[in-house]
Protein backbone atom coordinates (compact mmCIF):
# COMPACT_ATOMS: atom_id res chain seq x y z
CA UNK A 1 0.00 0.00 0.00
CA UNK A 2 3.04 2.43 0.77
CA UNK A 3 3.99 1.62 -2.62
CA UNK A 4 1.26 2.62 -4.17
CA UNK A 5 1.22 6.02 -2.11
CA UNK A 6 4.37 6.56 -3.24
CA UNK A 7 3.54 5.70 -6.88
CA UNK A 8 0.28 8.12 -6.73
CA UNK A 9 2.23 11.30 -5.44
CA UNK A 10 5.16 11.04 -7.70
CA UNK A 11 2.58 11.10 -10.85
CA UNK A 12 1.05 13.89 -8.80
CA UNK A 13 4.19 15.99 -8.53
CA UNK A 14 5.21 15.12 -12.16
CA UNK A 15 1.74 17.36 -13.43
CA UNK A 16 2.80 20.88 -13.48
CA UNK A 17 6.27 20.07 -14.90
CA UNK A 18 4.29 17.99 -17.43
CA UNK A 19 1.80 21.07 -18.07
CA UNK A 20 4.84 23.46 -18.33
CA UNK A 21 5.82 21.52 -20.92
CA UNK A 22 2.60 21.55 -22.93
CA UNK A 23 2.12 25.07 -22.04
CA UNK A 24 5.38 26.07 -23.64
CA UNK A 25 5.10 23.82 -26.49
CA UNK A 26 1.73 25.51 -27.21
CA UNK A 27 3.39 28.76 -26.88
CA UNK A 28 6.07 27.78 -29.35
CA UNK A 29 3.59 26.66 -32.09
CA UNK A 30 1.51 29.99 -31.75
CA UNK A 31 4.59 32.61 -32.01
CA UNK A 32 5.52 30.03 -35.04
CA UNK A 33 2.57 30.66 -36.21
CA UNK A 34 2.69 34.36 -35.11
CA UNK A 35 5.82 35.02 -37.03
CA UNK A 36 4.88 33.36 -40.15
CA UNK A 37 1.51 36.10 -40.29
CA UNK A 38 4.49 38.58 -40.30
CA UNK A 39 7.15 37.40 -42.70
CA UNK A 40 4.07 37.41 -45.41
CA UNK A 41 2.59 40.75 -44.14
CA UNK A 42 -0.28 40.30 -41.66
CA UNK A 43 1.29 41.50 -38.76
CA UNK A 44 -2.59 42.62 -37.52
CA UNK A 45 -3.22 39.23 -37.53
CA UNK A 46 -0.03 38.00 -35.55
CA UNK A 47 -0.86 40.65 -32.75
CA UNK A 48 -4.22 39.80 -32.02
CA UNK A 49 -2.80 35.96 -31.76
CA UNK A 50 -0.19 37.01 -29.27
CA UNK A 51 -2.54 39.02 -27.53
CA UNK A 52 -3.89 35.79 -26.13
CA UNK A 53 -1.07 34.75 -25.11
CA UNK A 54 0.47 37.86 -23.12
CA UNK A 55 -0.86 36.06 -20.07
CA UNK A 56 1.94 33.56 -19.95
CA UNK A 57 4.64 35.65 -18.89
CA UNK A 58 6.78 34.21 -21.48
CA UNK A 59 9.50 36.89 -22.78
CA UNK A 60 9.22 35.16 -25.97
CA UNK A 61 5.67 36.12 -26.15
CA UNK A 62 6.12 39.89 -25.11
CA UNK A 63 9.20 39.69 -27.96
CA UNK A 64 7.29 38.85 -31.13
CA UNK A 65 4.36 41.09 -30.12
CA UNK A 66 7.18 44.05 -30.12
CA UNK A 67 8.19 42.60 -33.40
CA UNK A 68 4.65 42.64 -34.57
CA UNK A 69 4.00 46.15 -33.57
CA UNK A 70 7.12 47.25 -35.49
CA UNK A 71 6.19 45.75 -38.74
CA UNK A 72 2.11 47.29 -38.50
CA UNK A 73 3.89 50.50 -38.02
CA UNK A 74 3.46 50.97 -34.54
CA UNK A 75 6.75 51.90 -33.62
CA UNK A 76 5.62 53.41 -29.64
CA UNK A 77 3.74 50.25 -28.86
CA UNK A 78 6.93 48.54 -30.20
CA UNK A 79 9.31 50.03 -27.96
CA UNK A 80 6.81 48.99 -25.02
CA UNK A 81 6.37 45.41 -25.54
CA UNK A 82 10.53 45.14 -26.20
CA UNK A 83 11.89 47.95 -23.85
CA UNK A 84 10.32 45.39 -21.17
CA UNK A 85 11.97 42.04 -21.93
CA UNK A 86 15.28 42.76 -23.99
CA UNK A 87 17.56 42.54 -21.19
CA UNK A 88 15.67 38.96 -20.21
CA UNK A 89 15.99 37.27 -23.37
CA UNK A 90 19.49 35.13 -23.88
CA UNK A 91 22.06 36.17 -26.04
CA UNK A 92 21.08 35.11 -29.64
CA UNK A 93 18.90 36.16 -33.02
CA UNK A 94 16.09 36.76 -30.69
CA UNK A 95 18.00 39.20 -28.88
CA UNK A 96 19.36 40.87 -31.68
CA UNK A 97 16.81 41.34 -33.78
CA UNK A 98 15.00 42.55 -30.46
CA UNK A 99 17.98 44.92 -30.50
CA UNK A 100 17.73 45.56 -33.82
CA UNK A 101 14.16 46.97 -33.90
CA UNK A 102 14.23 48.58 -30.89
CA UNK A 103 16.88 50.67 -32.50
CA UNK A 104 14.71 51.43 -35.51
CA UNK A 105 11.72 51.60 -33.87
CA UNK A 106 12.98 54.69 -31.97
CA UNK A 107 13.97 56.09 -35.07
CA UNK A 108 10.65 56.06 -36.54
CA UNK A 109 9.12 57.07 -33.39
CA UNK A 110 11.43 60.23 -33.38
CA UNK A 111 13.46 59.48 -30.80
CA UNK A 112 16.83 59.73 -32.08
CA UNK A 113 18.80 59.72 -29.55
CA UNK A 114 17.37 56.87 -27.83
CA UNK A 115 17.84 54.98 -30.92
CA UNK A 116 21.54 55.64 -31.36
CA UNK A 117 22.78 52.87 -28.58
CA UNK A 118 20.44 49.93 -29.78
CA UNK A 119 21.65 51.14 -33.10
CA UNK A 120 25.13 51.27 -32.61
CA UNK A 121 25.04 47.25 -31.31
CA UNK A 122 23.61 46.05 -34.55
CA UNK A 123 27.03 47.00 -35.97
CA UNK A 124 28.28 43.66 -34.23
CA UNK A 125 26.44 41.78 -36.06
CA UNK A 126 25.02 43.07 -39.16
CA UNK A 127 27.43 45.62 -40.31
CA UNK A 128 26.84 45.60 -43.51
CA UNK A 129 23.43 46.52 -43.60
CA UNK A 130 22.55 49.58 -44.82
CA UNK A 131 18.99 50.28 -43.25
CA UNK A 132 20.75 50.25 -40.57
CA UNK A 133 23.86 52.21 -41.11
CA UNK A 134 21.54 55.42 -43.07
CA UNK A 135 19.09 55.28 -39.83
CA UNK A 136 22.23 55.72 -37.11
CA UNK A 137 23.86 58.33 -39.54
CA UNK A 138 20.53 60.46 -39.94
CA UNK A 139 20.49 59.85 -36.02
CA UNK A 140 23.48 61.67 -35.90
CA UNK A 141 23.22 64.11 -38.19
CA UNK A 142 19.85 65.12 -36.12
CA UNK A 143 21.61 64.62 -33.26
CA UNK A 144 24.55 66.88 -34.01
CA UNK A 145 27.09 64.57 -34.24
CA UNK A 146 28.84 65.08 -37.51
CA UNK A 147 31.81 63.12 -37.26
CA UNK A 148 29.90 59.88 -36.27
CA UNK A 149 27.53 61.15 -38.97
CA UNK A 150 30.29 60.85 -40.97
CA UNK A 151 31.52 57.66 -40.46
CA UNK A 152 28.33 56.05 -40.72
CA UNK A 153 27.22 57.40 -44.17
CA UNK A 154 30.97 56.45 -45.36
CA UNK A 155 30.04 52.86 -44.59
CA UNK A 156 26.89 53.26 -46.46
CA UNK A 157 28.31 54.33 -49.60
CA UNK A 158 31.81 52.15 -49.37
CA UNK A 159 33.56 55.75 -49.49
CA UNK A 160 36.73 56.24 -46.80
CA UNK A 161 35.74 58.07 -44.22
CA UNK A 162 37.76 61.13 -44.22
CA UNK A 163 37.95 61.56 -48.01
CA UNK A 164 36.35 64.48 -50.28
CA UNK A 165 33.79 61.90 -51.42
CA UNK A 166 33.16 60.92 -47.48
CA UNK A 167 32.03 64.66 -46.88
CA UNK A 168 30.05 65.37 -50.10
CA UNK A 169 27.98 62.56 -49.14
CA UNK A 170 27.98 63.67 -45.46
CA UNK A 171 26.49 66.90 -46.61
CA UNK A 172 24.20 65.89 -48.88
CA UNK A 173 22.62 63.79 -46.43
CA UNK A 174 22.78 66.86 -43.80
CA UNK A 175 20.94 68.95 -46.74
CA UNK A 176 18.03 66.72 -46.77
CA UNK A 177 17.06 67.28 -43.13
CA UNK A 178 17.94 70.83 -43.51
CA UNK A 179 21.14 70.82 -41.11
CA UNK A 180 22.80 73.31 -43.58
CA UNK A 181 25.66 74.88 -41.17
CA UNK A 182 26.59 71.33 -40.47
CA UNK A 183 26.74 70.58 -44.85
CA UNK A 184 28.50 73.95 -45.05
CA UNK A 185 31.34 72.65 -42.92
CA UNK A 186 31.39 69.70 -44.86
CA UNK A 187 31.64 70.69 -48.00
CA UNK A 188 34.40 73.82 -47.35
CA UNK A 189 36.06 70.44 -46.36
CA UNK A 190 35.74 68.52 -49.45
CA UNK A 191 36.87 71.31 -51.55
CA UNK A 192 40.06 71.71 -49.13
CA UNK A 193 40.56 68.08 -50.51
CA UNK A 194 39.45 68.23 -53.85
CA UNK A 195 38.70 71.58 -55.35
CA UNK A 196 37.08 69.94 -58.31
CA UNK A 197 35.14 67.47 -57.05
CA UNK A 198 31.60 67.77 -58.68
CA UNK A 199 28.56 68.37 -56.52
CA UNK A 200 30.29 70.47 -53.21
CA UNK A 201 30.29 73.99 -55.39
CA UNK A 202 26.56 73.22 -56.73
CA UNK A 203 25.46 72.47 -53.01
CA UNK A 204 27.22 75.36 -51.29
CA UNK A 205 25.22 77.78 -54.23
CA UNK A 206 22.40 76.34 -52.96
CA UNK A 207 22.50 76.87 -49.50
CA UNK A 208 23.76 80.41 -50.10
CA UNK A 209 20.54 80.73 -52.53
CA UNK A 210 18.07 79.46 -50.34
CA UNK A 211 20.00 81.50 -47.48
CA UNK A 212 19.55 85.08 -50.48
CA UNK A 213 23.17 85.32 -50.47
CA UNK A 214 22.93 85.60 -53.83
CA UNK A 215 26.38 86.43 -55.54
CA UNK A 216 27.55 84.05 -52.94
CA UNK A 217 25.15 81.59 -54.53
CA UNK A 218 25.96 82.56 -58.26
CA UNK A 219 29.42 82.32 -57.68
CA UNK A 220 28.88 78.96 -56.35
CA UNK A 221 27.21 77.95 -59.42
CA UNK A 222 29.22 79.28 -62.20
CA UNK A 223 32.15 77.33 -60.53
CA UNK A 224 30.22 74.23 -60.65
CA UNK A 225 29.37 74.71 -64.15
CA UNK A 226 32.89 75.30 -64.53
CA UNK A 227 33.34 71.48 -64.02
CA UNK A 228 30.05 70.22 -64.74
CA UNK A 229 29.25 72.21 -67.58
CA UNK A 230 25.76 69.57 -68.34
CA UNK A 231 24.89 69.91 -64.69
CA UNK A 232 20.90 71.06 -65.64
CA UNK A 233 20.41 71.83 -62.03
CA UNK A 234 23.14 74.14 -61.38
CA UNK A 235 21.99 75.80 -64.41
CA UNK A 236 18.13 75.83 -63.20
CA UNK A 237 19.30 77.20 -59.60
CA UNK A 238 21.89 79.71 -61.35
CA UNK A 239 18.59 81.26 -63.57
CA UNK A 240 16.73 80.59 -59.83
CA UNK A 241 19.38 83.33 -58.19
CA UNK A 242 19.25 85.53 -61.45
CA UNK A 243 15.49 85.39 -61.28
CA UNK A 244 15.78 86.79 -57.54
CA UNK A 245 17.90 90.02 -58.77
CA UNK A 246 15.34 90.31 -61.31
CA UNK A 247 18.48 90.07 -63.76
CA UNK A 248 15.49 88.55 -66.59
CA UNK A 249 17.91 88.20 -69.62
CA UNK A 250 20.12 86.39 -67.84
CA UNK A 251 17.70 84.16 -65.62
CA UNK A 252 16.24 83.02 -69.31
CA UNK A 253 19.41 82.08 -70.90
CA UNK A 254 20.91 79.94 -67.71
CA UNK A 255 16.61 78.07 -67.61
CA UNK A 256 17.02 77.70 -71.14
CA UNK A 257 20.32 75.98 -71.07
CA UNK A 258 18.78 73.62 -67.90
CA UNK A 259 15.71 72.84 -70.04
CA UNK A 260 17.83 71.60 -73.30
CA UNK A 261 19.53 69.21 -71.11
CA UNK A 262 16.98 68.21 -69.02
CA UNK A 263 13.40 69.04 -70.78
CA UNK A 264 11.29 67.31 -68.05
CA UNK A 265 11.64 69.39 -64.59
CA UNK A 266 8.99 71.63 -64.17
CA UNK A 267 10.87 74.38 -62.24
CA UNK A 268 12.54 76.16 -65.25
CA UNK A 269 9.50 76.13 -67.00
CA UNK A 270 7.67 77.80 -63.99
CA UNK A 271 10.53 80.60 -63.40
CA UNK A 272 10.70 81.23 -67.42
CA UNK A 273 7.35 81.76 -67.26
CA UNK A 274 7.29 84.75 -64.27
CA UNK A 275 10.57 85.91 -66.15
CA UNK A 276 8.36 86.24 -69.34
CA UNK A 277 5.58 87.86 -67.58
CA UNK A 278 8.14 90.41 -66.20
CA UNK A 279 9.00 90.75 -70.02
CA UNK A 280 5.57 91.62 -70.98
CA UNK A 281 5.80 88.58 -72.97
CA UNK A 282 2.33 87.04 -72.05
CA UNK A 283 2.02 84.58 -74.78
CA UNK A 284 5.43 83.23 -74.36
CA UNK A 285 5.15 82.99 -70.52
CA UNK A 286 1.65 81.06 -71.05
CA UNK A 287 3.16 78.80 -73.14
CA UNK A 288 5.69 77.67 -70.45
CA UNK A 289 3.10 77.57 -67.54
CA UNK A 290 1.81 75.05 -69.84
CA UNK A 291 4.74 72.69 -70.73
CA UNK A 292 5.11 72.95 -66.43
CA UNK A 293 1.54 72.00 -65.85
CA UNK A 294 2.01 68.95 -68.51
CA UNK A 295 5.05 67.86 -66.45
CA UNK A 296 3.44 68.97 -63.06
CA UNK A 297 -0.31 69.23 -63.19
CA UNK A 298 -0.61 69.79 -59.21
CA UNK A 299 1.73 71.91 -59.09
CA UNK A 300 0.17 75.45 -57.45
CA UNK A 301 2.50 77.86 -57.92
CA UNK A 302 2.43 76.70 -61.78
CA UNK A 303 -1.78 76.99 -62.35
CA UNK A 304 -2.03 80.69 -60.64
CA UNK A 305 0.76 82.09 -62.25
CA UNK A 306 -1.16 80.80 -65.33
CA UNK A 307 -4.10 82.38 -64.15
CA UNK A 308 -2.50 85.98 -63.90
CA UNK A 309 -0.96 85.59 -67.59
CA UNK A 310 -4.40 84.48 -68.85
CA UNK A 311 -6.30 87.13 -67.46
CA UNK A 312 -3.54 89.50 -68.82
CA UNK A 313 -4.24 88.43 -71.64
CA UNK A 314 -7.91 89.45 -70.93
CA UNK A 315 -9.34 85.53 -71.06
CA UNK A 316 -11.00 85.51 -67.92
CA UNK A 317 -12.69 82.47 -67.76
CA UNK A 318 -10.07 80.51 -67.94
CA UNK A 319 -7.85 82.77 -65.66
CA UNK A 320 -10.50 81.74 -63.29
CA UNK A 321 -10.41 78.08 -63.60
CA UNK A 322 -6.87 78.71 -63.33
CA UNK A 323 -6.97 80.12 -59.46
CA UNK A 324 -9.82 78.02 -59.02
CA UNK A 325 -7.45 75.46 -59.78
CA UNK A 326 -4.58 76.51 -57.64
CA UNK A 327 -7.32 77.37 -54.45
CA UNK A 328 -7.99 73.52 -54.61
CA UNK A 329 -4.38 72.55 -54.66
CA UNK A 330 -3.80 74.93 -52.39
CA UNK A 331 -6.30 73.49 -49.77
CA UNK A 332 -5.23 69.94 -50.22
CA UNK A 333 -1.51 71.16 -48.96
CA UNK A 334 -2.50 72.76 -46.04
Amino acid sequence: MKCVFALAALLIAGFPAVEARQESEAISKALAEARSLIDTGRANEAIEKLKALTGSGDPRTAQMLGVAYYHANEPVRAIEQLGSVVDKLPEGSEKQESIQVLGLAHYLAGRLAESIPFLEQTRTWAPNNLELAYALGMAYIQTRQPDKARASVARMFGVAEDSPAGHLLTAQMMVRVEFEEFAEAELKRTLEKDPKLPQAHFLLGQIAIFRNRLEEGIDHMKRELELNPGNSMALYRLGDAYARQLRWDEAIAALQRSLWINPYYSGPYILLGKAYMKKNQPSTAEEMLRRAIQFDPNNKSAHYMLGQVLQQLGRLEEAKREFEIAGRLRGETQ
